[in-house]
């Protein structure tokens, strides 16, 4: 079995991390403070120990004293630098080793004990460490000579090396309780850096930031609409793989992260919703021939705009699938009102039945299914579109349940399309404009709805004719406009719908209408024939 790999936090990992860098360089500090700076404190001690001794040896009463071979005022004045300057001993002494100065008057006159003598004699400054009388000592000894020049004798300056070294002990402990110090402190900071930082990531740890981020740009790539995201300087901080197919789609290429939006999209004008905070839905842009349907709306950060965010889609996808659940519903309402007029007549049939009426019911049964197959083969025979021809037939159901005769003119003819976009479009205008007949119609008696196609030349004329209350004028210049209605709220959709599958067939719509004498939509449209060589 294998032994799971234990994990730490942040705050845990961050606060190790931080204070193994400071005992590291805590280290470093010591080692450099051991080999610099408390062999420099030694060393002040040497200098001052020979500084010392180099003054009293130019004093002339120490050269003259030791000419003249008398002690006393060379052990008074050497008496009072002892205790002014806070040494061990001073000591002067002849070029035959004798003293002329101690702190312990008894030893004048005796020789110099503790050796390091021989290089003084000699003309030479040295520093040692010795043991005398006073116990061990470090020690300077500087030459002594007369106004001739003449070596007549050495001062010796001597320090306690206890003393010194104490001073260096002290000095090291210093040096430990500042690298402590600036270890602990180091730990703490530590410790409340890595809590901030937890804070600052919402308590997440690494791996689930990780995660998480794995994650959203699974979800940001599987997404099936286009989404750029800008900072609050208006630069591209995101784009997902829908949004470069669709804008490399209309025309945009290069690199989008980082650039500024207004340079790499100019017309869809981010920087306004980061300015003004608003949020603006459904609002369509042309690029480059391609309409896109975008919605953009700002982020908002602890009470800022911390940046924007668009999403957006291809309005021909939007219409396509629209078109597809209207088809939908077109065909379940005509599989509704087929139903309804079946058990109609199921109905009369099962009363005739019950009655013995047999020879009426056959004749019932006759009649329907004549009309039945009249109507069915007047629609194959002009309406050569299948999907068209199946749209009519529940159109015709429907017509007939809502008490209304749906008329088609016996020398239409319709040729099947050369595409499903365009027999989609067709059913959009024709299936719209059904219906607002249908509407215009209620609460009418003789209601009757006239349908015909005309094909020529790979235009195709669209007549559908009421025989309703009109449309009035003001009414005329305003019902293509979206969500315009007189019907009430979540209506106003029909006609704006009419008129765009128009346009998308490079077609023109006319409205004849006048008071009390119906209305009669006429659409003129290419329409392009399944097979045809101009295609």
């Amino acid at each position: 079995m294998f032994k799971r790999k234990r994990i730490y936090g942040l705050r845990t990992t961050v606060t190790i991390m931080v204070c193994g860098v400071i005992t590291l360089v805590l280290l470093v500090l010591y080692i450099i403070f051991s080999n610099l700076i408390i062999p420099q404190k030694r060393q002040a001690l040497e200098d001052k120990a020979i500084t010392i001794a180099r003054t009293i040896a130019l004093i002339p009463l120490v050269a003259e004293g030791l000419n003249e071979g008398k002690s006393k005022d060379i052990q008074a004045y050497t008496a009072k630098i002892t205790r002014r300057n806070d040494i061990l001993f001073v000591v002067v002494t002849d070029m035959n080793s004798k003293r002329y100065s101690h702190p312990n008057p008894s030893l004048i006159g005796l020789p110099f004990e503790g050796g390091g003598l021989d290089r003084s004699l000699r003309g030479e400054e040295s520093v040692s460490e010795g043991e005398g009388q006073l116990g061990k000592s470090l020690r300077a000894f500087v030459p002594v000579y007369n106004g001739r020049g003449q070596q007549v004798g050495v001062v010796v300056v001597g320090l306690s090396l206890e003393r010194v070294r104490g001073i260096v002990r002290q000095n090291e402990w210093i040096i430990i309780v500042i690298l402590l110090s600036g270890a602990v402190l180091g730990a703490v900071g530590a410790s409340i850096s890595a809590r901030k930082i937890k804070k600052m990531i919402f308590g997440m740890e690494p791996s689930e930031i990780s995660k998480l981020l794995e994650e959203r740009s699974a979800m940001l790539q599987s997404i099936r609409e286009g989404i750029i995201a800008v900072d609050d300087e208006a630069r591209i901080t995101l784009i997902n793989l829908e949004a470069e197919r669709l804008l490399k789609g209309a025309g945009l290429t290069g690199a989008a992260l980082g650039q500024p939006i207004s340079d790499y999209w100019p017309t869809l004008r981010l920087e306004a919703v980061l300015k003004s905070g608003e949020v603006k839905p459904d609002k369509e842009i042309e690029l480059n021939g391609t309409t896109l349907v975008a919605n953009s709306l700002p982020i908002w950060v602890s009470g800022t705009i911390a940046g924007a965010i668009v999403t957006f889609r291809d309005k021909t996808e939007i219409t396509q699938l629209a078109q597809q659940l209207s088809g939908v519903s077109l065909y379940a309402d005509a599989l509704r009102a087929g139903a309804h007029e079946f058990m109609n007549k199921l109905h009369v049939i099962m009363g005739m039945t019950h009655m013995g009426l047999y020879d009426e019911l056959q004749q019932y049964v006759s009649g329907t299914v004549i009309n039945y197959q009249n109507e069915i083969g007047s629609i194959t025979r002009q309406i050569k579109d299948p999907v068209m021809a199946g749209f009519l037939l529940g159109k015709l159901s429907r017509t007939r349940e809502a008490g209304i005769n749906l008329i088609l003119a016996e020398d239409c003819y319709l040729p099947e399309s050369a595409g499903p976009h365009i027999t989609h479009e067709l059913i959009t205008i024709v299936g719209n404009l059904l219906d607002n007949a249908m509407d215009a119609l209620n609460g009418m008696e003789n209601k009757e709805i006239h349908l015909a196609f005309r094909y020529q030349q790979s235009r195709l004329i669209c007549t559908v004719q009421d025989n309703g209350p009109g449309i009035p004028e003001p009414i005329r210049e305003l019902m293509f406009t979206q969500g315009f209605s007189t019907k009430g709220e979540n209506r106003g959709l029909g006609l704006y719908l009419v008129l765009r599958s128009v346009d998308k067939l490079n077609g023109r719509l006319e409205v004849l209408s006048e008071g009390e004498q119906g209305t009669t939509f006429i659409a003129d449209v290419l329409y392009k024939v399944k097979g045809d060589d101009n295609e």
